[in-house]
């Protein structure tokens, strides 16, 4: 399995009664994506671009596409540049993977309802023990990614000593640090956005109702 496959599968397992914004959820797999790459040596950084390297090879079909979407030609394209353009509807994407791969199904109400909804569950599949294993030895790249779209948070709702305790140990890699700051950066700078529109549709409602 890849680290968006396990970020999807754990953010369903344990933030499945509230789910991250799949904004912030899309740019937090475009991360793991690139992280799998780096460590695959399909691509490397220098500085904050990202250098494709064709010496490199990944098992995984939507791991080979995002190699083929990286920018083949100098000055290449940023981390930051990246997140945004790739984490366009990722969510999308991997959700409708794992259900190809059966990895999620629905459930449905009762038995005397077949065709009446029903809610999306995960199957007990040896990549769902997998990713569960990940996130519970608090591996670093899961958990930070974990952390930066706040299923940690809602999964361990215990008190600040707690918390600490459950955060995601130090990356020892430069690059993948790297990866991980710039998520984080992209997923509070989209939550600052939502909060801004947010007031300037208040502001709009406010004055169409003539206050």
């Amino acid at each position: 399995m890849t680290t968006p496959r396990d970020l999807l599968i754990t953010t369903l397992e344990v933030a499945s009664s509230r789910l991250p914004e799949q904004g912030d959820l899309s740019l937090a797999l475009a991360g793991g994506e690139l992280i799998d790459l780096l460590n695959a040596r399909a691509a490397a950084l220098d500085g904050d671009r990202i250098v494709p390297d064709e010496s490199g090879a990944v098992d995984d079909r939507l791991l080979n596409e995002a190699s083929a979407a990286l920018a083949r030609q100098a000055p290449y394209e940023s981390v930051e540049d990246w997140l945004w353009r790739r984490g366009r509807g990722l969510a999308a994407v991997y959700l409708m993977a794992l259900k190809s791969d059966g990895q999620i199904t629905r459930r449905r109400r009762s038995r005397w309802a077949p065709f009446g909804g029903g809610r999306t569950v995960l199957t007990d599949t040896p990549a769902r023990r997998s990713a569960r294993e990940r996130w519970e030895s608090n591996e670093p790249v899961l958990g930070s990614l974990g952390a930066t779209i706040r299923i940690r948070e809602r999964e361990h709702p215990r008190d600040q000593e707690d918390q600490q305790a459950d955060s995601p140990p130090d990356v020892a890699d430069e690059a993948v640090e790297s990866v991980l700051a710039a998520v984080h950066n992209a997923v509070r700078d989209l939550e600052a956005e939502r909060q801004r529109r947010s007031i300037e549709d208040a502001a709009f409602d406010n004055i169409w109702r003539g206050y």
